[in-house]
């Protein structure tokens, strides 16, 4: 039998803890809230990376990655946990399938990113922004920027621009060295690109301690023909 999910955002609150751990393994707490009126049944609770050498998930005890919620009544609650190795900041988030929102029918939810951060990072870079139009076209500068904040006294910050063509290509666009930093502070750091064929353009960010990749921020901006 073939079930059809439906996409809905169900009535659940969820909050997900903590967000800066040490590095190795630890555990990542889900709490899910049933805020609505109805039960909500066969809930299949998944936690995913999006960077999975910065961080693994094993899920909890002798359940993998995902786990099964039976029911779940108005008004209360259930923690899962699910053990992680962390190694650098990473985004993760959830997913849920169950049954049970209106008429006993079967949904699917998606998160939004949570970010874990290592807590002994000497900086994060808080995001990359592109300036640009959605759409851009062949000939107009893609223009990208990136924002980090600085944690701890470290002169050996480096930002490097990275973008891969439509054809595959990859190639430095820019590298920046983040002298004495002011901590607590944020900085900006901007990049123009002008494209010169049409199709999908990924843009990278990576922030490095020395050697060491700290973190990365990638946005994708399509070009068409003028």
């Amino acid at each position: 039998m073939t079930l059809n999910y439906a996409r809905e955002k169900p009535p659940f609150e969820y909050i997900l803890t903590p967000r800066i751990m040490e590095k190795g393994t630890n555990w990542l707490t889900l709490k899910l809230k049933n805020i609505g009126q109805n039960t909500l049944r066969n809930l299949d609770v998944k936690l995913h990376s999006l960077d999975s050498n910065n961080l693994s998930i094993y899920g909890a005890w002798w359940f993998g990655a995902g786990q099964l919620v039976k029911e779940l009544e108005p008004t209360k609650f259930v923690e899962l946990v699910f053990q992680v190795n962390l190694m650098s900041p990473a985004d993760v988030y959830i997913t849920i399938k169950g049954q049970g929102y209106e008429d006993g029918n079967y949904w699917w939810w998606e998160s939004g990113r949570t970010n874990i951060r290592v807590s002994d990072e000497k900086a994060e870079l808080l995001g990359l922004l592109m300036l640009s139009k959605p759409i851009t076209s062949v000939g107009e500068n893609i223009v990208a920027e990136a924002t980090i904040k600085s944690l701890m006294e470290t002169d050996d910050l480096t930002l490097e621009f990275w973008v891969e063509t439509p054809s595959g290509k990859s190639r430095e666009m820019a590298k920046v060295a983040l002298k004495d930093p002011t901590i607590g502070k944020e900085s900006r750091y901007t990049i123009e690109i002008k494209p010169k064929e049409t199709g999908f353009y990924n843009i990278y960010a990576y922030l490095y301690d020395g050697w060491k990749r700290i973190d990365y921020k990638l946005e994708t901006i399509y070009v068409q023909k003028q």
